[in-house]
């Protein structure tokens, strides 16, 4: 028959559980710390859809069917600063399609209808061509396929739509399922920027 355990033996026992206990839970709060600071990010210049001089045929779909979410954590951003403000933005509508009486293409080049096309100052009715306009992406409906992001490429364009991921949406996955499908190696895991 074993001996019973005296009372300093429990109390050993007892204290070596809560040790154990307060460093797995120390271990899990700064696996949970690290993955709030730092997050998946996108390297636009080895993106071929964001990669300045590059021009495949059509977009790279897997920003927008590989995310985990139903709506993708990346989204296409305008530098406003670089935009020309076109009258005509290669962009916004799809330069391919029927002219409509305005003298404007007759379709929208997003599918998702993510950008907003607002103009800039007075509107000259006389001379349209010389109104400027602000595109705005539209976040909400932006899915990140990157069409807009090809189609604003030189010389068409002026490269100032890129992709990006919006960390808020972001869920912080341990292995991003874009960046397993990114034919391009064009994620990785970086610290979140300030």
């Amino acid at each position: 028959m074993a001996p019973e355990p005296s009372r300093r033996d429990i109390l050993g026992h007892a204290v070596r559980g809560a040790a154990l206990l307060g460093l797995g839970g120390t271990a899990a709060f700064l696996a949970r710390r690290s993955d709030r600071e730092s997050t998946w990010q996108l390297d636009v210049e080895l993106c071929i859809n964001s990669k300045h001089g590059e021009h495949p045929k059509d977009a790279c779909l897997d920003c927008a069917r590989a995310c985990v979410l139903p709506l993708s954590a990346v989204r296409a951003i305008n530098d406003h600063a670089r935009c020309g403000r076109c009258y005509i933005c290669p962009a916004y509508f799809d330069i391919t399609s029927a002219i409509n009486p305005d003298g404007l293409p007759s379709q929208k080049l997003c599918p998702r209808d993510a950008i907003q096309r607002q103009p800039i100052g007075e509107i000259d009715p006389q001379d349209p061509a010389n109104n400027y306009y602000e595109y705005v992406i539209d976040e909400t409906r932006c899915n990140g396929c990157g069409r807009c992001v090809l189609a604003c490429k030189e010389p068409a364009g002026l490269s100032s739509l890129r992709l990006e991921v919006r960390y808020n949406r972001c869920v912080h996955c341990n292995r991003c399922s874009i960046a397993s499908a990114c034919p391009y190696d064009a994620y990785e895991r970086k610290p979140v920027r300030a």
